[in-house]
């Protein structure tokens, strides 16, 4: 288990004291999800908000999903000066199998359709279907999605890959996952230009209803007040996560939002989901 220093967790603001579960030993221990009836309730919210939908890899039925919300003016706007063009943001949930609150989280926002209008958004509600139909991890094939972006020999992973080579550039990118081990919410910022961070905001927001971990190290990496801002250097990954391949090829701004899993299922769905909000907002 990587060394956590200085533990404590900010609480919410108003709440009463929250603390971990103690249910997660050595792994993911938690609440599981139906993810087939969760796709099948994020495909219904997107249509009826005038999402498009498609089926980018056709594993057991509802498949690997990708919705878009762009808008019709697209070929004009692609003319216009980038200070003009609304902002293009991707969102990406359940890489991971065992971490059911990204998922849930895309669900709830899609259900509750609160996007800022003035954005073209691109989503994927489930990355690793398989894995949550196996209550595990990885994938049918026992790999780690998220190590599959450099090399990937994945049937998703290829699949996700050749799906995002047809999409433009993105403003900002938003991976949502969980970490078993973690005291509270933490985010991982890769900025390589030195842009106007959002971390904060982001922080700030969920510090409101979850806690934040304050350790100084998180995850073996330097940490201050729940942000990390890792080497961004593509050769510093021998096994490369989706966040290296979207800075690489897609983005310049990128947020991986970590719920702590040893925590109530709807407080991590919660947090996500403010995350996420509040990142829209500062970008919008």
């Amino acid at each position: 288990m990587p060394e956590r220093k200085n533990t404590t967790s900010s609480e919410p603001t108003g709440s009463q004291e929250i603390r971990r579960l103690g249910k997660n030993l050595n792994g993911y221990l938690g609440e599981t999800i139906d993810i087939d009836q969760v796709l099948t309730d994020c495909v219904l919210f997107a249509r009826n908000s005038g999402w498009a939908v498609e089926e980018i890899l056709k594993t057991p039925h509802p498949g690997l999903l990708a919705f878009t919300r762009c808008s019709a003016l697209r070929t004009h706007q692609q003319n216009q000066q980038p200070e003009h063009a609304p902002p293009r943001i991707y969102i990406s949930a359940g890489i991971h199998g065992d971490e059911p609150a990204s998922p849930l989280a895309v669900r709830q926002l899609l259900q509750e359709n609160q996007w800022p209008m003035a954005m073209e958004l691109w989503l994927i509600p489930c990355l690793n279907p398989a894995g949550f139909r196996l209550k595990r991890r990885e994938n049918q094939d026992g790999l780690d999605l998220n190590r599959q972006y450099l090399v990937p020999k994945a049937e998703e992973t290829l699949a996700h890959i050749a799906w995002l080579e047809r999409q433009p550039s993105f403003t900002l990118c938003l991976c949502l996952h969980e970490d078993w081990e973690a005291n509270g919410f933490y985010v991982y910022e890769l900025n390589p230009d030195g842009r106007p961070s959002i971390a904060e905001d982001i922080v700030n927001s969920i510090a409101r209803v979850c806690p934040i971990d304050r350790s100084e190290m998180i995850e073996g990496r330097p940490a201050h007040q729940g942000i990390i801002r890792p080497s961004t250097d593509p050769r510093s990954r021998p096994d490369w996560p989706e966040a290296f391949y979207l800075l690489t090829h897609k983005t310049r701004l990128s947020y991986t939002l970590e719920a702590p899993s040893d925590f109530p299922l709807p407080l991590r769905v919660t947090a996500l989901v403010t995350g996420v909000l509040a990142a829209l907002k500062r970008i919008s």
